[in-house]
């Protein structure tokens, strides 16, 4: 059924295992508290509130996979890195549920 909705509505799966083999940038949009309770490994964070001061720090020729806590903060992010001129950004959602594709 998943896959149904997903052909309907044009979402296609994404690697993401594969992107970071070939080097995607992983952006956690947490606050520092929660990145510091556990992350991604080698993800850089940047909290959402400052992600647009943090821009000059994130490559613009890599591609970038966005995850926070649940999805939404990622998806906000993800929609800030396009509007600044970053091509390929990828929401992974959930930190979590991110770091256990990647393994």
């Amino acid at each position: 059924m998943l896959g149904f909705l997903k052909n309907l509505f044009g979402g296609k799966s994404v690697d993401y295992a594969e992107l970071v083999k070939n080097g995607a940038q992983i952006i956690d949009v947490r606050t520092s508290a929660e990145f510091n309770g556990g992350h991604v490994k080698g993800a850089k964070n940047f909290p959402l509130q400052s992600l647009s001061q943090n821009l000059g720090k994130i490559n613009k020729n890599k591609p970038v996979i966005t995850c926070c806590a649940s999805g939404a903060r990622s998806a906000a992010a993800k929609s800030i890195l396009q509007n600044s001129g970053f091509t390929e950004v990828y929401n992974g959602g959930g930190w979590m549920s991110l770091k256990n594709k990647l393994s």
